[in-house]
């Protein structure tokens, strides 16, 4: 930690960023040489409601206000001060979803997230008039969903936007979005950097007998890739976010991003033939491509990083949520026994045990599936766990299936890349919490991708380090650094992590389980079908 951290925060030349993850809301403030020096966090989940998944616009403010509440709390317990002013603000978020406004400013409908797979018909007939993949949980998706459905709230829309534009918005005023979290609305013309022109122009004549009073680019926000002027927080701004009223307006922002973005920043993975891997709640790999894919797929989305180059993600909704609660059932065991319980070390001991289990997990499966997965070709998911009388059923090979289960599904959509698109990788980093426990989730990636796998002691600083590093680069970069060149000389300066790299054995055990995975999927979708 720097000994002038305190005089740092003083001066008002730290730098504040914010990321709405799934489960935690966090803030990190940074010092001008991009270290971490306070953080604070918010604990939420969202809510399952007309059978939607959302979080409420009361739940958004409450939580970003206690995080930075808690931030504050953090900074005068180190340094006994408080944050007055702030050299910049980053605010990253979950991409995708729908918040529609209207005129007035209030949201339409309740905000619908990523997560939500109602929008199978929408994607399905926009990748096809596109002739381009349209994931489910694009915003675009959505919004023609909600036409199809002939919703009454769509002729009022006067703002279409993602949870990251939202935040920026009413802390500055300013409708944009940066280009990464853009590329998840609609899809992003390489060339001049803003949406494709010719599907605004196909979705605008698609929907036209419906006589809207508005058009598409009318309702969607403006674009900025990474560095530009976002907007500065305005007086309201500063006291939505600091409910006590020391923080001052006029802070510079940077373009809002997606958590996705943000995950390529944190882990210096925006250059070409890179790419990391992001594992907590949901998962998703991005790796950074050199040329075109062939041909569009179902399972590979094409967005951008935060400088607007191609990247091909492989988002799957499900990751650690259900290797979680099977976790907490030992967490409850302790607790019947009497035996204080310490998570970190229930984790540690489980997961490090199951590297001990077979390298194909004895037979034994686990579908991870809380919610649809889309990669797996399903829209609505059941939490699964499978196994014959003969299999080696025992703690390690348990423990194991569900660390398996957990980047089952990113595996599947990452051999396309691999295999069949042949698209070649210098360096994949790992980060969020299945890394956590040092080495075991790392290997176990590295298995499933046969490739290896690097993890920094910066990525468990995650997407919050990852957007005050892009609010820093907007306001920092006298040398006018292309994004991949700074973060590479003034940020990470050569460091690429630990490095782990697959066993013959580990490879050969995961592609065994893939391959029972893949053939009993018939039975997860069969268990979706069960409605009581």
């Amino acid at each position: 930690m720097p000994t002038n951290a305190k005089s740092i925060i003083e001066t008002g030349k730290a730098v504040l960023g914010i990321e709405l993850g799934s489960t935690r809301i966090k803030a990190v403030l940074i010092d001008p040489e991009n270290r971490p020096i306070a953080q604070g966090s918010h604990i939420w989940e969202n809510q399952l409601v007309d059978g939607l998944w959302t979080y409420s616009i009361e739940a958004i403010w409450s939580g970003l206000q206690d995080c930075y509440k808690d931030l504050r709390a953090n900074v005068r317990k180190q340094y006994g001060t408080d944050i007055q002013t702030l050299a910049a603000i980053g605010i990253s978020a979950m991409m995708h979803g729908y918040m529609a406004f209207n005129q007035e400013e209030e949201i339409l409908v309740p905000f619908r997230t990523w997560r939500n797979t109602n929008t199978a018909q929408a994607a399905a007939e926009l990748s096809k008039r596109f002739a381009y993949n349209i994931p489910l949980r694009w915003s675009i998706s959505h919004l023609y969903q909600a036409i199809l459905n002939d919703e009454p709230h769509v002729p009022e829309i006067h703002y279409l936007t993602t949870l990251a534009g939202y935040i920026h918005w009413q802390l500055t005023g300013e409708k944009v979005l940066g280009i990464g979290d853009a590329s998840g609305m609609l899809p992003i013309d390489p060339e001049s950097k803003s949406y494709s022109a010719p599907m605004v122009a196909q979705f605008d004549q698609l929907v036209a007998p419906k006589g809207y009073g508005w058009k598409l680019l009318d309702i969607l926000p403006r674009i900025l890739p990474a560095g530009k002027d976002a907007g500065h927080l305005t007086p309201e701004g500063a006291g939505q976010l600091d409910t006590s009223g020391h923080l001052q307006a006029g802070i510079p922002f940077c373009p809002p991003e997606g958590d996705a973005g943000t995950g390529m920043v944190a882990t210096n993975a925006v250059r070409q033939r890179t790419g990391n891997v992001s594992a907590g709640t949901s998962s998703f790999s991005m790796i950074v491509l050199e040329k075109e894919l062939s041909r569009p797929y179902e399972m590979i989305d094409i967005v951008t990083t935060p400088d607007g180059s191609p990247v091909a993600m492989v988002h799957c909704n499900n990751c650690t949520s259900d290797l979680n609660a099977w976790v907490n059932l030992f967490r409850e065991y302790q607790e019947l026994l009497g035996i204080p319980v310490d998570m970190d070390e229930v984790f540690g001991k489980l997961y490090t045990h199951a590297l001990t289990g077979d390298a194909d997990c004895g037979g034994l499966l686990s579908y991870n599936y809380i919610s649809g997965e889309p990669v797996a070709g399903l829209t609505d998911g059941r939490p699964l766990f499978l196994r014959s009388a003969n299999d080696k059923f025992n703690l390690a090979n348990f423990i194991r299936t569900h660390l398996y289960g957990a980047v089952g599904v990113l595996k599947l959509g990452n051999d396309i890349l691999f295999k069949q698109e042949q698209v070649k990788v210098d360096r994949i980093t790992g980060h969020g919490g299945l890394f956590k426990t040092k080495h075991v989730g790392q290997r176990v990636l590295a298995a499933a991708l046969n490739s290896p796998i690097s993890v920094m002691e910066t990525a468990g600083e995650g997407g919050a380090w990852g957007i005050a590093l892009l609010a820093l680069y907007a306001v920092s970069n006298p040398k006018d650094l292309p994004l991949d060149v700074y973060l590479e000389e003034e940020v990470f300066n050569g460091d690429t992590g630990v490095e782990i790299v697959p066993t013959p054995e580990e490879v050969a055990g995961f592609n065994t389980y893939i391959a029972h995975y893949k053939a009993a999927l018939p039975v997860e979708e069969a268990a979706t079908r069960f409605k009581g």
